[in-house]
């Protein structure tokens, strides 16, 4: 692995390359400011992120306390320029939640992103789901209840335990194809593969709810690197969703601790990505220089 770091215009980048070229740029700085001098028209193929939401988390460096009015006005600034820097064949995978007593957040970002895009599909990020056995019936595979994955419990009689968020499938036209086996399930009843698969094998289409359990932290004494990341898998599945082998460049312009750098580049994807503080970026260099060095 070979690193380049580099300061321009008092913007910190470090570059990622192996024997095939630059596999990773990371630039410390606005996001905004950064896309529109270094990210050319049309030139990124899929955008997967998870801007700040406005709901108080206490991020390093950044305050997510403004009034909802400049919030909003913010994320049409910053969905322009993914708009200009997208391929017309591109999609943006924008991973968004909210809180019980603020539930509005994702509809309302979502109301300025259709601005600028097409809704394609809405995906429902599963953290935590409840199988009981009593309501499946006669199931093969459910021998006994499944409480499986994790969330932050809510001490409340008025809201319920949130369990899941958003990806909102956004894209130009809303007509951009997706591999949708790539992220397939098999088959539950295999007398379905001759039925349905259509020469396929025993694989389908895995639908809108993805179950992605988040990591948690054993250790009490062990501080979070980032209050509101998510997995590498969740980065990993709309990038093949999208199609690995149409996946030039990855852009993500809220980079947190990296873990959409870390999954397009152990995908062999190009990757560019924005992160305004310091420890974040940190982070995310060290996550991406141990992965380059396990290949």
């Amino acid at each position: 692995m070979m690193t380049d770091d580099r300061l321009l215009d008092g913007v910190s980048i470090k570059q990622f390359s192996t024997e095939r070229g630059i596999q990773a740029t990371l630039h410390l700085g606005d996001c905004i400011a950064g896309m529109r001098k270094y990210i050319p028209d049309g030139s990124v193929d899929i955008v997967v992120t998870s801007p700040p939401y406005n709901l108080g988390v206490n991020y390093k460096g950044y305050d997510d306390t403004q009034s909802r009015e400049q919030y909003l006005a913010w994320m049409g600034e910053w969905a322009a320029e993914i708009k200009r820097t997208l391929a017309c064949d591109g999609s943006l995978f924008l991973n968004v939640g909210s809180k019980p007593t603020d539930p509005l957040v994702p509809f309302q970002l979502l109301d300025v992103m259709t601005e600028h895009f097409k809704l394609q599909n809405v995906i429902h990020w599963v953290k935590s789901i409840a199988i009981l056995k009593s309501e499946v019936g006669d199931y093969p595979s459910i021998t006994q209840d499944a409480v499986v994955g994790h969330y932050k419990p809510i001490n409340s009689k008025r809201f319920l335990n949130d369990c899941h968020e958003y990806i909102f499938h956004l894209t130009k036209h809303g007509n951009v194809e997706v591999d949708r086996l790539a992220v397939g399930v098999p088959y539950q009843d295999k007398s379905n593969v001759s039925r349905w698969a259509n020469g396929d094998g025993d694989l389908h289409c895995r639908g809108n709810t993805w179950f992605i359990p988040y990591e948690t932290i054993k250790n009490r004494d062990k501080q979070r690197p980032h209050p509101a990341t998510f997995p590498v898998e969740l980065p990993s599945r709309c990038i093949r969703l999208h199609g690995v082998d149409r996946a030039g460049l990855v852009m993500d312009p809220f980079l947190g601790i990296g873990s959409s750098a870390v999954a397009s580049v152990g995908l062999g994807a190009r990757f560019v990505g924005f992160e305004l503080v310091q420890d974040y970026f940190q982070e995310s260099c060290e996550r991406l220089a141990a992965l380059i060095d396990e290949r």
